[in-house]
């Protein structure tokens, strides 16, 4: 991994609602995510080279108490309203504590209040500013966040890697489909242990 040092690792969706084991939303993702171990591998890469990446970035989501801030949310924004999901503190919204131990160097951008994490937030003045080529996406949900993520990144200069082992969707077919099917399209995917 030598030439990590014009990467970001952008963490998406690492927290209590989707991967703790009584979040709101854990059964969603809970079978694609035991076949890609997403946590694991995360947390793998975040302990062997999380030092050697420009920046680390974490865009956790969150909404206020009363989901002001959707008007007619549709498709799975409306899932997480209609089911409490992700309001600004309460547990569910909370980064998960498995990436505690990651605190001095994982930076939080706050702001995201919907599928893409560039949207409402200086994530994109924050690479920019680290000096960063290109974007490594991790996280959840490999279909909505993801996509929507790496699709921006794209339209905003940067060059996008998806980690198919450190990514997890509704279905483990949906998985394979974002994999194999769409992020060619415009992204690089590989194992996070074959990322350079």
């Amino acid at each position: 991994m030598t030439q990590l040092a014009k990467k970001a690792l952008v963490l998406i969706g690492f927290q209590n609602d989707y991967f703790f084991a009584d979040g709101i939303l854990h059964s969603v993702i809970e079978e694609s995510s035991k076949i890609t171990g997403v946590l694991q591998n995360t947390l793998t890469l975040l302990r062997k080279h999380g030092n050697d990446f420009a920046i680390v970035v974490n865009t956790p989501i969150f909404f206020t108490q009363d989901y002001s801030e959707l008007s007619n949310p549709v498709g799975i924004l409306k899932v997480i309203s209609d089911v409490g999901a992700f309001k600004e503190g309460s547990y569910g919204a909370e980064v998960i504590q498995e990436l505690d131990e990651f605190d001095d160097f994982i930076k939080i951008i706050p702001g995201k209040r919907g599928l893409n994490a560039f949207t409402n937030t200086t994530l994109a003045e924050v690479l920019r500013q680290a000096g960063v080529e290109d974007v490594v996406l991790a996280g959840t949900v490999t279909s909505i966040c993801i996509d929507s993520t790496g699709r921006s990144a794209i339209d905003l200069g940067f060059n996008v890697t998806v980690l198919d082992d450190c990514t997890s969707s509704r279905t483990p077919f949906e998985q394979s489909f974002y994999c194999q099917e769409v992020f060619p399209l415009y992204a690089t995917v590989c194992h996070s242990t074959d990322l350079s």
